[in-house]
């Protein structure tokens, strides 16, 4: 099999990805521990953060596209966290089969806890890092992000 040379660039390029599936894995591990002591995985809280940032209750489809993420994967973390008491069903007015997800006052406790842990832990790690640093790095991921979402949505 033959394969294509890559620029200095794609080569680079393919160093920050690997990097970052790394670090994914290790947020999702690390995020994980963080927030077992309140029932919670990384997946569940994060799902938690977009009912509890959202102006408005959305259907699960809205929140796993706010997410990146596909619809089944939220559905199925939903449902869960609806067994568990942490959100609700509510009819949506706009249409008929997708219901709004809410969060209830215990899914609300629990997301407020995972932040209260989370936040003197992302201090702590945030001052290992120059303001300027972890801007750069973000502004790059969310250029990258973009590129790629539009790369997954196809030509126009």
């Amino acid at each position: 099999m033959t394969t294509t040379g890559r620029s200095p660039a794609g080569d680079a390029l393919t160093d920050l990805i690997l990097t970052l599936f790394r670090a994914n894995n290790l947020v999702l591990t690390w995020g994980d521990r963080l927030v077992a002591p309140f029932g919670l995985t990384s997946a569940r809280w994060q799902i938690l953060g977009a009912i509890a940032l959202a102006d408005r209750p959305q259907p699960v489809a809205w929140l796993a596209r706010d997410l990146g993420s596909n619809r089944q994967n939220v559905q199925r973390i939903v449902n869960d966290l609806h067994k568990e008491g942490l959100v609700v069903f509510e009819p949506n007015p706009h249409h008929r089969r997708a219901q709004l997800v809410v969060l209830t006052a215990r899914g609300q406790q629990a997301y407020e806890a995972a932040l209260n842990a989370y936040n003197p832990t992302a201090d702590a790690v945030g001052a290992e890092f120059s303001l300027d640093d972890i801007r750069t790095a973000q502004r790059l991921l969310t250029t990258l992000r973009e590129k790629l979402q539009g790369e997954a949505d196809g030509p126009d």
